[in-house]
């Protein structure tokens, strides 16, 4: 009975391994081809079988061939058919049977990402960077007996860098997507300016636009007036003629224009905003008429800043997508543990109840300091997960990769992992970029990279998207933290110094680190002008060397920030004669600014490109009045203000600056006047408000009135709302 048992198992097991080289698909044996690559005349099918293609010929130096036919034979792949059950847009199935592969898709790109999955999981070739890959070279290439189906975490998958559209290559493998690719093109977020054009309609018809304060404000960026019926069907025709030019399209944007408070409060629309307890009421009231007229198509709408909570009543259509975004919120921790994070997730659990159709927007990188350390890649997956448990079901991971942003290359990387398949390893993936993309040095970049992200949960800092390096000058960035990374990034320079591709990657990684050297210098004055000209030196060519065009989304260069550095932050021997001046207020700044404002307006010290940074002293709405009394008789020749422009945090230039000055602060003689020309210009800005005369003149008190706009202009995504303006130091020589 024994060996009647032991024969069985031998035939069964000897069937299992027939059955299995059966389904084994020999591509290329011994430098020759032995198989094909069948497709459709589907374009997605093609793109999918030249990859392949490319692939296997850079794998063995052979080329295999791309048919179109519906005879097939052995040793075939076979793209654009198979077994498609259970499988959802962009998702596929590899499938082996009599020495076949079949790529069956589920739509959209599935093709192209199942020769993707084939090159990386079977053939051993990882891509981890733009033009950078790794692969072992084969004479011989053979398929294994497999069955592998796969569906991504989220039917829409973006991100960001700098190469996406340099290398298509790289977009394709870390199954990545344009909004060219799911919307009607050039109709993707903020759209009411283009649906309803101010320079068509505003004059004409301002009541088509936003009532703020007591009036209509038409504007570049103005937020519609959701309950005109008018507004309906304007932008219902040109919805129908958008659509009918773009007869494959299937889904547009109709959402507000970027700016915070800026929506419409005519009666009507405050009528519907307070029954459903928040500006949402009034859009998704207006979104879901539309939807109703394009019952075959989706309309995605922004639930951002002052819509991001969803209406306490009424529910969006199926075919309304909800583009819900978390951009208040903090990033040192993840979603659920921190207050911002928490109101965000209220949100997401509120529009979870009525809607299985959400698109979550992730921010996560410093858009004001791109070339600053931001270590939030512990909480990636942890977000991930929540967002896919609230029914999004489309994720854009807004991480500015830009080049010689922080770890541009690992974040993109990373993100687009987790947005295909959630249950992946966060920090495994970390390891594996690094160990390919930085060789040797990788041990070394890795500790910083922990290091850093210890240190920000020791500080108790919150990490933010608008951070300056500043904010982290106690905790993260402290000198003792950064005198160890640069320790540890000399060690990766030196583990590499022989390749110089490995090379140039770890100098592209380390240029935040120098740059948060800089900034910290200014404030430090720990280093001499020498060693810090040679820092600065290093950083432009650094920079120049590997083309980095920008320092935040406002595209300041670092070329301007060379420029800029000695002028403004290094030591001179210029002496300011108001230093410690006492500070008489007409018109006190705002709130925040008030207790530091008497000694940080003539210390000596020039703040930085954020006006959020310590130093700089705002008033809101309002102009500013004030005297300075510098406590003795002086003889000077010049007066200047500094101010910064961020139009991004409604901070504009003043329009004019009037000094005058006195002896003995009764009679007062005009100095001088300086007007500032309006600037639309979205790169941040300084502005030194300079008066000066030939013959110097004898004042203790100087008198200054600054008037400023009070109120963001028509163009200005603010339009309506009080304007901020900021001043730093003030100047007397």
């Amino acid at each position: 009975m024994k060996r009647i048992l032991n024969l069985c198992c031998i035939i069964l097991l000897l069937a299992t391994i027939s059955c299995k080289l059966n389904a084994q698909v020999a591509l290329v044996k011994e430098g020759k081809p032995t198989g094909r690559i069948v497709t459709t005349d589907n374009p997605i099918d093609n793109r999918a079988a030249l990859l392949l293609q490319d692939f296997v010929s850079r794998i063995t130096q052979v080329r295999l061939p791309v048919v179109i036919t519906n005879s097939t034979r052995k040793n075939d792949v076979i793209i654009g058919s198979g077994n498609t059950q259970g499988l959802t847009e962009d998702g596929f199935r590899l499938t082996t049977q009599k020495h076949q592969l079949y790529i069956s898709s589920g739509g959209d790109k599935g093709s192209i990402y199942g020769v993707v999955t084939l090159l990386e999981k079977y053939m051993g070739i990882s891509y981890y960077a733009p033009h950078c890959y790794h692969l072992e070279q084969s004479r011989t290439l053979t398929i294994p007996s497999l069955d592998l189906a796969e569906n991504p975490t989220f039917r829409y998958r973006q991100s960001q860098n700098y190469a996406l559209s340099e290398d298509t290559v790289y977009k394709d493998w870390l199954r990545l997507e344009d909004p060219q690719d799911a919307f009607v093109k050039g109709y993707w977020v903020h759209t009411f300016s283009r649906l309803l054009p101010v320079a068509e309609f505003g004059e004409t018809h301002p009541e088509y636009y936003s009532f703020i304060n007591g009036q209509r404000r038409p504007g570049n960026a103005s937020q519609l007036c959701l309950t005109n019926p008018e507004v309906l069907e304007i932008i219902t025709h040109r919805i129908d003629s958008i659509f009918k030019a773009n007869p494959k399209a299937k889904i547009i944007s109709v959402s507000q224009n970027d700016g915070n408070d800026t929506y419409c409060t005519c009666p009507t629309c405050r009528s519907i905003d307070e029954y459903e307890g928040s500006p949402t009421g009034s859009l998704i009231h207006f979104v879901n008429q539309l939807a109703k007229r394009f019952p075959d198509k989706e309309f995605s709408t922004l639930a951002y800043q002052y819509t991001m909570h969803p209406p306490k009543h009424i529910k969006p259509l199926p075919n309304v997508n909800i583009m819900l975004c978390n951009i208040d919120c903090r990033r040192e921790v993840p979603l659920t543990d921190n207050a911002s994070g928490r109101n965000f997730v209220k949100a997401m659990e509120g529009w979870a109840g009525i809607s299985n159709n959400i698109f979550v927007w992730d921010y996560g990188i410093n858009f004001d300091n791109y070339l600053v350390p931001f270590p939030n890649f512990p909480i990636l997956q942890q977000n991930i997960k929540l967002f896919k448990k609230h029914h999004a079901t489309m994720h854009f991971s807004q991480i500015a990769g830009s080049r010689g942003g922080d770890f541009s290359e690992m974040r993109t990387y990373m993100v687009s992992k987790l947005m295909w398949n959630s249950e992946l390893n966060a920090d495994s993936l970390m390891r594996s970029f690094m160990d390919h993309y930085y060789g040797a040095a990788s041990p070394y970049i890795y500790q910083y990279e922990k290091l850093l992200e210890g240190a920000l949960l020791a500080s108790n800092t919150d990490l933010w998207i608008y951070d300056t390096p500043l904010s982290h000058k106690n905790g993260m960035l402290n000198k003792h933290c950064r005198k160890r990374y640069n320790e540890l990034f000399d060690q990766a320079e030196a583990a590499v110094a022989t390749d110089q591709e490995l090379l140039n990657r770890v100098r592209l990684s380390r240029l935040p680190l120098q740059y948060s050297d800089l900034e910290m210098a200014r404030v430090e004055q720990g280093e001499s002008i020498e060693s810090l000209n040679k820092q600065l030196r290093l950083f432009g060519e650094r920079t120049d060397y590997f083309k980095v065009t920008a320092l935040n989304e406002r595209n300041n260069t670092p070329k301007e920030y060379c420029l800029l550095y000695p002028k403004r932050y290094l030591p001179n021997n210029r002496h300011n004669l108001a230093k410690e001046a006492e500070i008489n207020w007409v018109s006190t700044p705002a709130e925040p600014y008030k207790t530091e404002a008497e000694t940080v307006l003539t210390d000596e010290q020039f703040s930085g490109d954020s006006s959020k940074e310590p130093g700089w002293i705002g008033w809101q709405g309002t102009d500013a009045v004030f005297t300075l009394d510098m406590k003795e008789v002086k003889e000077i020749t010049s007066i200047q203000c500094d101010f910064i422009q961020q139009l991004g945090q409604w901070s504009l230039f003043p329009q004019e600056v009037t000094y005058s000055y006195s002896v003995d602060n009764q009679c007062y003689n005009l100095f001088g006047k300086h007007s500032i020309a309006e600037d639309r210009s979205p790169k941040t800005k300084f502005h030194q408000a300079v008066c000066t005369v030939n013959t110097p003149i004898k004042a203790r008190y100087i008198h200054v009135v600054i008037n400023s706009e009070k109120v963001c202009p028509g163009w200005h995504f603010g339009a309506g709302h009080p304007s901020w303006f900021f001043i730093d130091e003030i100047t007397v020589r």
